[in-house]
């Protein structure tokens, strides 16, 4: 299988080493804008090296596009290849408008061609886990999620990167809270709205580093997002999804899945009444090559072994990326709209004194 890299930045680095050792597939063409970066690599690996996306397109044999470009960038450049016929892995966030990642799925589907984004965290053995149990009905109605990702990534005010710009799809909301947000959307389906919605500023002068939001889904169920990008108290990005259930609780991250299940259900072969506790390493299979971790491996490879068997349906595809390019969508306008005026007009007022030792004495108005 003949596949061109496009976008070599981190993430384009990263797939660039992993697909170049896959063994059923060869990478007939690269591209970057950065010279040097390519006459380093056309020298040390003698990959067939473009500045050009088009000139790639209209000079090798390809089967498939790897795009890792910046966020705005991804339309134009993964119509092009649909438009040639050929499949289409993307890095995340699809594309910056859920109308514009709607009309790729359909040209896609309208093609019969295999696409994927690259949410990864899907391809992680706990979470997948997650999604086993919901299936199951492990935990029977589910009735509230909390999903959280904390991170070191912008500690100081950023430079004129793409991900400090709004405009480019930088920010810590398409660039970071999409993950988690992707997470719920998978378990959960479509949200039907948002509220409470907030993306604060902490070190970025022209971006979010922080999103909070509520989503609402069919049947009640609501989710609770908190990211922030900023956060030094962790070492490196932590994903962390807790779900309530009328019968028992989810609460998974990268390392493990932690389940509780009340004694109202049956529990699923392997599971007991009470906490359960099964790590990544137990629930994940082998990768042929491992790189950051081994989710970004089997992500790939899922996306070649669907190419290859022209398997139009499966994980992350454009179609289900459009339902989280609409909830990144609804929780950017709620945000603008601000808090309900409303409510803050018909809050009752309170007035606060402090006694001896710092106590404090609050005394509601009447309204």
């Amino acid at each position: 299988m003949k596949i061109g890299v496009v976008g070599l930045g981190k993430m384009g680095l990263s797939h660039l080493s992993m697909i170049n050792s896959h063994p059923d597939v060869e990478v007939a063409g690269i591209v970057d804008s950065a010279g040097y970066l390519l006459d380093v690599l056309g020298k040390y690996t003698g990959l067939h090296k473009f500045s050009d996306y088009e000139t790639m397109l209209n000079s090798v044999e390809l089967d498939a596009v790897m795009i890792a470009t910046p966020s705005r960038m991804h339309e134009p450049m993964v119509r092009a290849a649909l438009e040639r016929d050929l499949h289409v892995f993307c890095e995340k966030p699809l594309c910056l408008t859920s109308a514009e990642s709607v009309a790729l799925g359909e040209l896609a589907e309208e093609r019969n061609l295999v696409t994927q984004v690259g949410y990864h965290n899907k391809f992680v053995g706990a979470f997948q886990e997650v999604r086993n149990l919901l299936d199951a009905g492990a935990i029977g109605q589910v009735t509230h999620v909390l999903a959280e990702a904390y991170g070191p990534v912008v500690l100081r005010s950023k430079g004129s990167t793409w991900r400090s710009r709004k405009s480019e799809g930088g920010g810590c909301l398409y660039d970071y809270a999409a993950h988690p947000i992707d997470l719920l959307t998978w378990y959960l389906g479509a949200p039907t709205g948002v509220g409470g919605s907030q993306l604060r500023r902490v070190f970025s002068d022209h971006t979010e580093d922080e999103v909070v939001s509520t989503m609402y889904f069919d049947e009640g169920v609501s989710g609770q997002i908190s990211v922030n990008w900023s956060d030094e108290s962790c070492r490196k990005m932590t994903t962390k999804v807790t779900i309530w259930g009328t019968d028992g609780r989810i609460q998974a991250d990268r390392q493990e899945c932690q389940a509780y299940l009340r004694d109202t259900v049956e529990p699923p072969p392997g599971y007991r009444h009470g906490w359960n506790t099964k790590y990544t390493t137990e629930l994940t299979e082998p990768t042929w090559f491992y790189l950051r971790g081994e989710e970004y491996s089997a992500q790939l490879d899922y996306f070649v072994q669907r190419a290859r068997a022209g398997k139009v349906d499966g994980v992350n595809t454009f179609q289900s990326a459009a339902v989280t390019d609409r909830a990144l969508e609804l929780i950017s306008q709620d945000a603008a709209r601000g808090p309900s005026s409303s409510m803050l007009r018909s809050a009752p007022q309170a007035q606060v004194t402090t006694t001896g030792r710092g106590k404090r004495h609050i005394f509601r108005k009447q309204s």
